[in-house]
């Protein structure tokens, strides 16, 4: 039965800390004989990182579906293709593009896999980075709408879970991946013998997930520990895309105060409403979609605006180019504006249009996208997508 005590819930260590600080840290390859800098990580969470001669490999919105995300990180390298979970990326740096959460059944597991990954690459000298999406937002804020029913089984799993083994928090946190396939199949072998409406699973489930992601909960704080912009390089990372205002107010004070909202940490100048300038309104970085409209749907005067207002975020930036996802691309992953802009959200979830996965690679400040070669693309109808 699933304990929804808070005294007895394991919670990540110091994930709600009083105060947040500008933070610099660095890792270095462990192999020997290897003359690549550190990589540098500045801002907590992470903002700006440099990470010299590093191969960047991007991936969009997983959606709660697991096997595409495997798939995905295997196309680029950096997960191994044995079921074992493990980090064949070397010194590589992987970025997640945000919505990891809703529309699928299998969300917690893969924030799980990506933390594992994590852990790993840092010892080979690499690093994964994750950007939260407007997803991870709303169900911070309490919004449920898209969350699928076995999606709240997880949740009800996962506490359950963590109540039951008393682990730390980062040892139970890292092994869900791996074990989260079980409780699944002991919960449909339970579901089979006392029937698909059970009302009081659900309710659990529903009450897990809050107790879980409220602001101050445990995968909210998971969720606190990365950012909703960050550049790599000369590189843009964000969900749905930076504009000149965003700038001017400074990544690294969103980043910091959705990361406060998230953990539920409040300073005397601050409040408890959740970050406008970047989760909510159209025009928010979880939320704008201004660079990945299809062109051709544009007038000339509307592609110029765009491209002057893309060229003066970058400029202020000191960025080459932006990455964003949130859109699906029926087309594929793309570039436009003079390659300025790359949008790599494909659909790949079952959930959203079960696309064949795709990733971008960036290789000496040069980017290609790495396409499936196995044809699995179903064509869905997209419908009341956010």
């Amino acid at each position: 039965m699933v304990s929804l005590c808070l005294n007895s819930l394991p919670l990540p260590p110091s994930s709600c800390p009083q105060k947040l600080t500008e933070t610099s840290s660095s890792f270095s390859n462990g192999s020997i004989g290897t003359a690549l800098k550190p990589i540098v990580v500045n801002g907590n969470p992470p903002t700006f990182v440099s990470a010299p001669g590093r191969r960047i490999v991007a991936v969009g919105d997983l959606h709660g579906d697991l096997d595409q995300a495997r798939y995905a990180l295997e196309m680029a390298g950096v997960l191994s293709s044995d079921g074992q979970d493990l980090w064949t990326g070397e010194d590589a740096v992987l970025v997640q593009l945000g919505d990891v959460l809703d529309r699928g059944d299998d969300e917690i597991a893969i924030l799980s896999l990506l933390r594992s990954l994590d852990i790993q690459a840092k010892a080979k000298g690499g690093a994964v980075f994750q950007v939260n999406g407007n997803h991870e937002t709303m169900n911070v804020e309490g919004d449920f709408r898209y969350v699928e029913s076995g999606a709240f089984d997880e949740c009800a799993d996962f506490l359950e879970y963590l109540n039951d083994y008393e682990y730390d928090w980062n040892e139970a946190f890292v092994r869900w991946c791996g074990v989260s396939r079980i409780w699944k199949d002991e919960r449909k072998m339970s579901r089979n013998h006392w029937g698909p409406w059970n009302l009081v699973e659900r309710q659990k489930g529903v009450i897990a997930r809050s107790v879980l992601f409220r602001p101050g909960g445990p995968l909210a704080c998971e969720l606190a520990r990365h950012a909703v912009a960050l550049k790599v390089n000369d590189w843009i990372f964000c969900h749905g895309g930076l504009l000149p205002h965003h700038v001017a107010y400074g990544i690294e004070k969103m980043n910091k105060e959705v990361s406060q909202w998230m953990r539920g940490v409040i300073e005397e100048d601050t409040n408890r409403n959740m970050p406008f300038i970047a989760t909510k309104g159209y025009d928010s970085v979880v939320w704008n979609r201004i660079y990945s409209r299809d062109i051709s749907d544009l007038a000339d005067y509307q592609i110029n605006q765009i491209n002057a207002i893309l060229q003066e975020t970058l400029q202020a930036l000191g960025a080459k180019a932006m990455v964003v996802g949130h859109t699906p691309q029926f087309s594929g992953a793309n570039c436009e504006y003079n390659c300025s802009i790359w949008r790599i959200d494909v659909g790949m979830s079952s959930g959203v249009l079960n696309s064949r996965p795709e990733v971008l690679e960036i290789r000496d400040d040069k980017a290609r996208v790495i396409r499936s070669k196995r044809n699995r693309f179903s064509e869905l109808q997209m419908v009341d997508y956010i």
